[in-house]
C-alpha cells in the first residue's frame, strides 16, 4: 500500500514535471511558434511525445547519475528529503513560469540537490564544479556562435534558404475525404514547407534532448530514495510534463517566440540548430544541460548580431550607426568594385535593433534565470539545515 508521504512525493513530482513542461517547451518550439510554423497546441503535443522518447531511452541513465554522483552519500535521499527537494524545484520553476520566463530545470534541480548536500555535508564539489563550469561556458558558446552567424552570415543564409512567409495560412483542411486532413494551402510554396519541416524537426530533437536530461529533475530524488521504481517514475513524470506543455507553456512560448526577439523562419532554424547541437554535446559527455539558458542565449545572440549588422566598428566609435555603411574601402577588389553594405537583406529595409532585440525582455529573462535556481538552492539549504524534521 502506498504511504501517505510517498503519495505526497508523487504529487510534488507531478508538480515539478508540470513546470518542466512549461519551462522547456518555449526554448524547443518557441522559434517555430514565433515563425508561425506550428500552433501552440501542436508544439505541446510534439514536445510531450519526444520528451517521453528521450526520457525512456537515455533519461534513465541521467536519473541514476543525478541521484548518485552529485552527493557522496545517497543515504541522505530519505523520502522526506526527496519530497523537500522536489518541492523547492517545483516552487522555483513555478515562479519562473508565472513571470513567463522559462527557467533552467537542470540548474534548479541541481541547485536544490546541492542545497541538500551542503546541509548534510555530503556535496561532491568536484562533480559540482565540473557541471558549473560547463553551465558558464556553454551559453557563451551558443551566444557568440549565434551572434557571429547573425552578424556576418545571416544575410547570405537567408538568400540561399529564401524561406519567406506566403500570404495566408500554411495549411488548410481538406474536408473532401472521409477523414479531414491538413494539406498545403494554394499560396504555400515547396521551399517554405521544407523550411517549416526543418524547424519543427529541430524542435523535436530539442524535445528529445530535454527528455534525456530533464526527466531526472522530476523523479531522481524519489527513485534515488528507493521508494519509486524507474519505469513508473518516468511515465508519471512524462505525463506531468505533457500537462505543462499544453497549459502553462503557452506563456513561455510567447516569450521565446515573439517577445524576446522577432524570429523569421530562417532565424528560427539557426537558433534551434546551434542550441540543440550544444545540448546534445553536453548530454553526450554526461553534463545536465542548461537547456533553457543555452536556447535563450542563442536567440539573444542571433537577434543582437542581426541588430548590429548595419554598424561597423568605425561607425560605432563615431556614433554613426543609423544607416548601412559600405565596406568597399576595406574589401573592394583591385578594380574598385564595392561589396554590398553590411546588413543588406532581402527585405525592403534593414531591421533595426528595436526590431530584432528587446533589451527589456532580455534583462527580465537573464535576471529570472539566475534568480530561480538561487531560490531553489538557498531554500533547500536553509530548510534541510535548520528544520529538525529532516534529521540531517
Amino acid at each position: 500500500m502506498v504511504s501517505a508521504l510517498l503519495l505526497v512525493g508523487i504529487l510534488v513530482a507531478v508538480f515539478v514535471g508540470y513546470n518542466i513542461g512549461g519551462a522547456t517547451t518555449g526554448p524547443a518550439f518557441g522559434p517555430a511558434v514565433g515563425a508561425d510554423a506550428i500552433s501552440k497546441t501542436a508544439a505541446g503535443l510534439l514536445m510531450t511525445v519526444f520528451f517521453f522518447v528521450g526520457a525512456w531511452t537515455i533519461g534513465r541513465r541521467v536519473v541514476d547519475k543525478l541521484g548518485r554522483e552529485l552527493v557522496t552519500d545517497t543515504a541522505i535521499f530519505t523520502l522526506e528529503a526527496s519530497v523537500g527537494v522536489l518541492f523547492f524545484i517545483g516552487v522555483a520553476l513555478f515562479i519562473g513560469n508565472f513571470f513567463g520566463v522559462p527557467a533552467s530545470t537542470s540548474m534548479t534541480a541541481v541547485g536544490s540537490i546541492a542545497g541538500l548536500g551542503l546541509a548534510a555535508g555530503e556535496l561532491d564539489w568536484a562533480v559540482m564544479g565540473e557541471i558549473a563550469i560547463w553551465w558558464i561556458v556553454s551559453p557563451f558558446i551558443g551566444f557568440w556562435v549565434s551572434l557571429i552567424i547573425g552578424r556576418y552570415f545571416y544575410a547570405a543564409l537567408n538568400r540561399r534558404i529564401v524561406i519567406e512567409r506566403s500570404e495566408g495560412p500554411l495549411f488548410t483542411i481538406d474536408r473532401s475525404r472521409a477523414v479531414p486532413i491538413p494539406v498545403p494551402s494554394e499560396t504555400t510554396n515547396r521551399r517554405e514547407l521544407g523550411g517549416v519541416a526543418m524547424v519543427i524537426a529541430i524542435g523535436c530533437v530539442m524535445a528529445y534532448s530535454s527528455g534525456t536530461s530533464n526527466i531526472a529533475n522530476a523523479v531522481a530524488p524519489l527513485v534515488g530514495s528507493g521508494e519509486l521504481e524507474m519505469n513508473p517514475a518516468i511515465v508519471i513524470g512524462c505525463f506531468a510534463v505533457g500537462i505543462g506543455t499544453l497549459t502553462i507553456a503557452r506563456r513561455t512560448l510567447e516569450t521565446m517566440g515573439s517577445e524576446l526577439t522577432e524570429l523569421p523562419l530562417t532565424a528560427a532554424i539557426v537558433t534551434a540548430t546551434v542550441s540543440s547541437t550544444l545540448v546534445i554535446f553536453l548530454s553526450a559527455i554526461g553534463i545536465p544541460a542548461s537547456f533553457v539558458i543555452i536556447a535563450t542565449m542563442c536567440i539573444i545572440g542571433l537577434g543582437w548580431g542581426r541588430a548590429t549588422r548595419p554598424v561597423t566598428v568605425s561607425d560605432a566609435v563615431r556614433g554613426e550607426g543609423d544607416a548601412p555603411v559600405s565596406v568597399g574601402a576595406l574589401s573592394a577588389d583591385e578594380e574598385g568594385d564595392e561589396l554590398p553594405p553590411i546588413g543588406e537583406e532581402e527585405s525592403e529595409r534593414i531591421p533595426s535593433a528595436a526590431d530584432l532585440f528587446n533589451p527589456a525582455t532580455t534583462a527580465r529573462v537573464v535576471l529570472m534565470q539566475n534568480v530561480v535556481p538561487a531560490i531553489a538552492t538557498i531554500g533547500a539549504y536553509a530548510t534541510f539545515r535548520f528544520v529538525p524534521i529532516f534529521g540531517l
